[in-house]
């Protein structure tokens, strides 16, 4: 799961740099009435691609994916809800999916196969010291 979910948030934050441009993607936050589009969208861009890219890597995996999850509540309070649930009326069915995707990832770590386990060692949870 967070190899799929870094691949789409970095994905997001490429297209946020290269189809759209950073000057497109501040414009487009301004219509949509974020506060402070000029410097939220460059940070909003950064962290997608760069947070993607890390969570693919497993790398600092839960304070990422943490930023990601308020990135998203972000989204969904400011842009998203008020359009339904459905993404083709701009709708918050994907960013509460990948929200909660991130949340999950923030809570359960990067796994095994990670830059993190590599670099960190492995830190049982209190949770699964229970199980």
């Amino acid at each position: 799961m967070r190899v799929v979910v870094g691949f789409l948030f970095a994905a997001h934050g490429w297209q946020k740099y290269n189809e759209w441009t950073i000057a497109g993607t501040q414009a487009a936050f301004g219509k949509m009435g974020i506060p402070f589009a000029d410097v939220v969208a460059p940070t909003i861009a950064t962290l997608e691609l760069g947070g993607g890219i890390a969570l693919i890597l497993g790398l600092f995996a839960r304070p990422v994916a943490a930023l990601l999850t308020l990135n998203m509540l972000g989204a969904l309070l400011l842009v998203h809800l008020s359009a339904g649930v459905f993404v083709a009326n701009g709708g918050y069915e994907l960013v509460l999916l990948l929200g909660a995707a991130a949340l999950a990832i923030a809570f359960a770590g990067p796994g095994r196969a990670s830059v993190d386990r590599a670099l960190f060692g492995s830190r049982r949870s209190k949770v699964s010291a229970l199980a």
